[in-house]
C-alpha cells in the first residue's frame, strides 16, 4: 500500500501470478534493468530498438528537467487571467490531450478537450465565450490533421469576433518543428518548446502535459514532486522495485495466454487514469503480433473484470478490490512514472520496442487518399438499413438474406475466435452522445469477451496501433452518425464531418486488410439510431 503522496505500490494478489513474476523480477535486478533505464541505456531491447531508444528515454528525469517550465506557465496563466482570459481550450491529439485530461480532472479544474473531428463536439466548444478563451494547440510537428484543423477553426473564429487571434494562441511543439516556425512567424502569443527525446504517449511531464494542465489551474509543480517521489523508488535495482514488479507481472500473465489488462478504478483519487494508460500500454506494446490489450471499465464490478477470464489480467488502479489480480496506488505523478517503467520493463520481456509506432500512420494515409479523392469512395452503399441504421461490414461477414441490425451484430461476434475482443469505435460527439459509452457494457455481456471502447479518432492516436500491430484475433464495431451541421476548415477543401468520415472508412480499410471483420453502423439519426442499436443488442444470440 502507497504510504505518503508521491510514494507508489504494486501488490500481485495473485499467488501464482506473484511465483511466475518472481524470477523475471530476479533476471531484471541482475541486469540492472532499472537503474539503467533511468540512466537512459538505449540498448535495453536490443539492436533493432536501439536507434529509437536513444531518443526516447528522456521521460526518466522529467520530474527534474521540466522544472524550469513552471515559472514560465504561471507567468503566462497571470498573464492572460489580468486580460480576462481564464477558459482554456486544448487542442492536440494522443498523449497531448490524454495526459492533461487526467491532470486537470484528478485536480478539478476546467479544461475543454478537444480530440475530436465530430463538428457537433468542436462547434460546442466554440460557442463558449471566446472573449475569454486561449486555445492551446499541441502537436510534436504540426501536421496532425485535427489538431491542425482546430487551430485553423479558433483563429478564424477568433478574427470574426474582433479578437486578436494571435495573443490567444498558446502553441506546445518540438524545437524546430514545422509548427515552431510557422507560430513564431504569426506572431502567436507563446511557443513552448517541449522535450523532443520523449516520445508522445511518454509526455505527460514535458510540456504538453504541463502546460494547457497548469494554464488551467492544476497543480502541476505537486505533479512533478510526486513524480520525483516515486523515481526514488522506480531507479533502484531492487525485487522490491514496483515498476519491475508490475512489468513482470503484466509479463508473466501474458506468457500463459493473458493479452489483455482490464482496468478498473477502485477509489483511487485520480480521474480518468485507464484512459491515459491505454495509450501507453497499447502504442508501447502493441506490434509484431503481440502485446498487451488495455480494456478500460467503469469499475470493479465492471463486465470485463468481475468475469475476467484466462486471457486477460484485472488491475486495480486503487486498493485491492473484487476479481483485481494486481493493484496499483500512488498519487497521479507516482502512478504515471510507475507506469511508463512498468511499460517499458515489459516491452524488454516481451522482445518489442515500445517507443516505436509502425501501425499508426496506415490509417491516416488512407484517411488522407479518401479526403483526397472525388468523394466516391466514401459513398458505398449499405449492405441494409433497419430503421434508422445503415449496416456495412466487411466483404463475407454477413450471412445472405440478414435483414437486420440485430442479426449483422451477431454474425460479427460469432466471427471472434476464443479469446478475441471486440472493439467499439465511436465516431461521435463524446459530450452530446456520452450515451453511447453504454455499448461497450452491452456488447461484452452479449458475447462473453474483452471489449474495448474508442471515440473515433482519438483511439487511432491510442489503441489503433494494437488493432493492426498486436494479436489478430479483434473484430471492429464502428459507429458513425450523420452530421446536423457541418464545419468548414479554413483554407482546407474539405469539412470536419467529411474528414471525420473519412478517418472512420480508412482505419475500416486498413483493418479490412489485415484480414480483420469490420461492421459499421451508420445512424441517419444519432439519437433514433442509438436507442435502436441498444435494442437491437438486447435481441442479439448470446
Amino acid at each position: 500500500m502507497a504510504e505518503h503522496p508521491g510514494d507508489v505500490a504494486v501488490t500481485l494478489l495473485d499467488q501464482r501470478l506473484a511465483e511466475e513474476a518472481t524470477p523475471l523480477v530476479a533476471g531484471l535486478v541482475t541486469d540492472q534493468v532499472a537503474s539503467k533505464l533511468t540512466a537512459q541505456d538505449p540498448t535495453l531491447w536490443g539492436p533493432e530498438a536501439e536507434s529509437e531508444a536513444a531518443i526516447r528515454l528522456s521521460w526518466t528525469t522529467l520530474h527534474d528537467s521540466s522544472r524550469p517550465l513552471l515559472a514560465e506557465i504561471d507567468a503566462l496563466r497571470a498573464e492572460l487571467r489580468a486580460e480576462g482570459v481564464d477558459r482554456v481550450v486544448l487542442a492536440g491529439m494522443g498523449g497531448s490531450s490524454l495526459a492533461p485530461e487526467v491532470i486537470t480532472g484528478t485536480a478539478g479544474v476546467p479544461l475543454v478537450v478537444l480530440d475530436t473531428t465530430d463538428p457537433g463536439q468542436v462547434a460546442d466548444a466554440l460557442a463558449g465565450e471566446l472573449s475569454r478563451t486561449v486555445i492551446v494547440v499541441s502537436s510534436k510537428s504540426g501536421s496532425t490533421v485535427e489538431t491542425d484543423s482546430h487551430r485553423r477553426i479558433f483563429e478564424k473564429a477568433f478574427t470574426d469576433e474582433g479578437i486578436d487571434a494571435a495573443s490567444r494562441i498558446v502553441v506546445v511543439t518540438d524545437p524546430g518543428s514545422p509548427l515552431e516556425e510557422s507560430s513564431v512567424a504569426a506572431g502567436y502569443r507563446r511557443v513552448f518548446q517541449a522535450d523532443p527525446h520523449v516520445g508522445g504517449r511518454y509526455s505527460a511531464l514535458t510540456a504538453f502535459g504541463l502546460v494547457p494542465a497548469g494554464l488551467a489551474g492544476a497543480d502541476v509543480a505537486g505533479l512533478l514532486d510526486e513524480a520525483a517521489a516515486a523515481a526514488q523508488k522506480l531507479s533502484v535495482d531492487s525485487p522490491d522495485n514496483p515498476g519491475l514488479v508490475l512489468g513482470a507481472a503484466l509479463a508473466a500473465a501474458h506468457a500463459r495466454g493473458a493479452e489483455k489488462v482490464v482496468l478498473a478504478d477502485t477509489g483511487s483519487a485520480v480521474k480518468g487514469f485507464g484512459d491515459w494508460a491505454e495509450q501507453l500500454v497499447a502504442e508501447s506494446t502493441g506490434k509484431n503480433g503481440t502485446g498487451l490489450l488495455p480494456v478500460v471499465v467503469d469499475g470493479p464490478d465492471a463486465a470485463g473484470f468481475h468475469d475476467a477470464g484466462s486471457d486477460a489480467t484485472a488491475v486495480a488502479i486503487g486498493p485491492a478490490a473484487g476479481a483485481a489480480r494486481i493493484a496499483t496506488e500512488g498519487s497521479l505523478g507516482g502512478l504515471m512514472l510507475l507506469w511508463e517503467y512498468a511499460t517499458a520493463v515489459a516491452g524488454r520481456l516481451l522482445g518489442i520496442n515500445p517507443f516505436d509506432q509502425p501501425d499508426v500512420e496506415a490509417a491516416k494515409k488512407a484517411a488522407r487518399a479518401l479526403l483526397d479523392s472525388t468523394g466516391d469512395e466514401q459513398a458505398d452503399e449499405p449492405a441494409l438499413v433497419d430503421g434508422p441504421i445503415e449496416v456495412h461490414a466487411s466483404e463475407g461477414l454477413l450471412p445472405e438474406g440478414t435483414t437486420t441490425v440485430a442479426a449483422a451484430v451477431h454474425a460479427l461476434l460469432s466471427a471472434a475466435p476464443e479469446h478475441g475482443y471486440v472493439s467499439v469505435q465511436a465516431y461521435l460527439d463524446r459530450l452530446d452522445d456520452a450515451s453511447a459509452v453504454l455499448l461497450r457494457t452491452e456488447v461484452a455481456r452479449k458475447s462473453g469477451l474483452q471489449t474495448t471502447f474508442g471515440w473515433g479518432p482519438r483511439f487511432l492516436h491510442s489503441t489503433g496501433q494494437y488493432h493492426k500491430g498486436g494479436h489478430q484475433n479483434g473484430v471492429f464495431l464502428q459507429v458513425t452518425g450523420a452530421v446536423e451541421q457541418d464545419l468548414e476548415v479554413p483554407d482546407r477543401p474539405y469539412t470536419l464531418g467529411v474528414l471525420q468520415q473519412a478517418q472512420a472508412l480508412g482505419d475500416g480499410q486498413v483493418l479490412v486488410e489485415h484480414g480483420r471483420p469490420v461492421l459499421r453502423l451508420h445512424f441517419t439519426d444519432r439519437a433514433a439510431g442509438l436507442a435502436h442499436l441498444v435494442a437491437a443488442l438486447a435481441e442479439v444470440r448470446g
